[in-house]
């Protein structure tokens, strides 16, 4: 496996017993949840690879999250969401950095890292990129990719911003690299576009159906 990669992965919330429900996790309890998120995590990650976590990492107190912090694969940089307590010298050695906005260079691309989605964010309409998390599979995210198709079509451009939750079908509660996210993200999006096109066609099908019985009605009387 590649070593020194960057790898991107939001809203972890590990221990947070809420979120299994909250997003349909695949899990029936919160250790099962905790143990598969940190095997996960290694079987994904090297050494010497980059982790950036969007925010939203734990659910427990500061000694549990050290201890988990200790197993973990790579150099992990957070970059601070809602639910983050960073206010201790002692869990902040544990990272490589910690901010609430970060730009990063991957593979020739510009890319904006912050924990909650920023639609106009920097350079949008020169290609560059933006990974958020916060909104999970919520309303909101469905406002996000609303808000992406306007960007799109105000610009006649590609609006590039991709939301890695852990949650998120392309990301799977695994640490993901670039590559991953918008190739996952397009198979997704493919996917989704197939259900709805197939489910206006049945739309279609029952309406035509329903205006024929209804015509056969009109010529019986």
């Amino acid at each position: 496996m590649e070593q020194n990669r960057k790898l991107y992965i939001a809203d972890w919330h590990y221990d947070h017993a809420n979120c299994i429900r909250f997003d349909n996790r695949p899990y029936t309890d919160v250790k099962q949840m905790n143990d598969d998120l940190i095997a996960r995590w290694n079987a994904a990650v090297n050494p010497g690879d980059t982790v950036y976590v969007l925010g939203d990492m734990f659910w427990c107190n500061m000694t549990a999250a050290i201890e988990v912090l200790e197993q973990l694969n790579g150099n992990i940089i957070l970059i601070k969401g809602n639910h983050d307590r960073c206010h201790d010298a002692r869990i902040n050695r544990c990272f490589a950095k910690v901010t609430d906005y970060l730009e990063v260079e991957d593979g020739g691309d510009k890319i904006v890292l912050s924990h909650y989605p920023i639609p106009c964010f920097k350079n949008h309409f020169y290609g560059w990129l933006h990974f958020y998390g916060h909104v999970h599979t919520s309303f909101e995210f469905n406002m996000m990719e609303s808000d992406r198709r306007l960007m799109e079509e105000l610009y006649t451009k590609p609006c590039e911003m991709y939301n890695v939750g852990a949650m998120m079908p392309y990301i799977g509660y695994t640490p993901r690299t670039k590559e991953e996210i918008l190739s996952g993200y397009a198979r997704w999006k493919g996917n989704n576009n197939e259900q709805k096109e197939e489910k206006e066609a049945e739309q279609r099908s029952i309406l035509c159906g329903d205006a024929l019985k209804y015509s056969k009605e009109l010529e019986r009387n």
